[in-house]
């Protein structure tokens, strides 16, 4: 059963485009690099950005937001779980362990990863396909991804102390161009004209994905047509590693607390293990472009995230058949308390 959802994860057509557009990358850096074919400094920095967080806009349910906020003991939970303990935890982890990477640089994107707000889509796909709170799952995504705008750009700033490549007044009057202004031109565009908006949701889904993978594109297409910087294979090997014991600690961390401490019900506690463990590489990628793509070595802070992603949809697929058998015993066990 597990097997099943793990070859169903490697046959998302999206994990397959990222492969593929890397390895575009690596056959025609030329086309995709600064000053190439598609010009990226004006096409990437100035229009796919703000295309993807004008699209993030227009999804953002704010009336269901505040119609849902009434469950704010969960809410608050997982925003402080993801937006707050991890970004600490991960601190904390990289200050402790920093010297064993080969890369210095990688500290800088594992810290960056813990920053992200949860994803729009994979929390509540895998949340629905459990069995948990899908309206929970849903309600944190939307407003992660909303608090995400103006809490990762404080705490990235936070922890590197400014050390992004522009200086920090510039950096916040960047994020707000791109970032917070497309968000409120899709809130105003939502409310104008949201119920045509609607009939076009895939259409929306597509545009986004290939804004995404265009942004993933030109980055690599500048690291590889710098032939000094590359990948070796203990840093693809190191970073895999370790995105994946962080991912099974925040689960096991997270689903201790929710059960033991707390006492979530099995349906929320489906929803706060994939809300807020997941990071968000659609939100998290470009806002990462816009504070450090002048950086030299931008690639590499960047890469945790990109593994991060994909690993994140793996490891919550393989876990799915063992979530449900959990959630069946706890509801034949409730079942035979109030029996009695």
């Amino acid at each position: 059963m597990a097997m099943k959802e793990v070859i169903r994860f490697l046959n998302k057509p999206f994990i397959i485009s990222i492969l593929a557009s890397i390895f575009l990358a690596y056959l025609y850096p030329e086309v995709g690099a600064k000053g190439g074919i598609l010009k990226p400094e004006i096409t990437v920095k100035y229009g796919a950005i703000f295309m993807i967080f004008f699209i993030s806009g227009i999804s953002l349910q704010s009336k269901e937001l505040v119609a849902a906020a009434c469950q704010f003991r969960v809410h608050l939970f997982i925003q402080i779980f993801s937006l707050i303990f991890i970004p600490l935890f991960v601190q904390i982890f990289v200050e402790l362990f920093g010297q064993l990477y080969p890369n210095s640089d990688l500290f800088i994107g594992f810290v960056a990863v813990s920053c992200m707000p949860p994803p729009v889509s994979s929390a509540v796909l895998l949340t629905k396909k459990v069995g948990g709170n899908e309206a929970t799952a849903v309600f944190n995504s939307a407003l992660g991804s909303f608090l995400g705008i103006f809490i990762t750009p404080a705490l990235l700033y936070l922890f590197f102390n400014g050390s992004g490549d522009v200086p920090i007044w510039s950096a916040i009057f960047q994020l707000s161009l791109t970032v917070v202004f497309p968000v409120l031109v899709g809130q105003i565009t939502r409310i104008a004209i949201g119920h045509r908006l609607l009939r076009h949701k895939k259409l929306l889904s597509v545009i986004g994905s290939f804004l995404l993978l265009l942004i993933i594109y030109t980055t690599f297409c500048d690291t590889f047509s710098n032939h000094e910087e590359a990948f070796t294979l203990s840093t693809v090997i190191i970073t895999t590693l370790t995105v994946v014991l962080l991912q099974f600690l925040f689960l096991v961390l997270a689903f201790y607390v929710s059960t033991s401490f707390l006492h979530f019900s099995a349906e929320d506690v489906i929803a706060i293990l994939y809300c807020s463990t997941h990071k968000s590489l659609t939100l998290g990628f470009p806002m990462l472009k816009v504070l450090y793509a002048n950086e030299a070595r931008f690639i590499f802070i960047s890469f945790p995230l990109l593994v991060y992603h994909p690993m994140q949809i793996l490891i919550g697929s393989f876990i799915v058949p063992l979530l449900q058998k959990w959630m069946q015993n706890k509801t034949k066990y409730y079942s035979k308390l109030h029996f009695v």
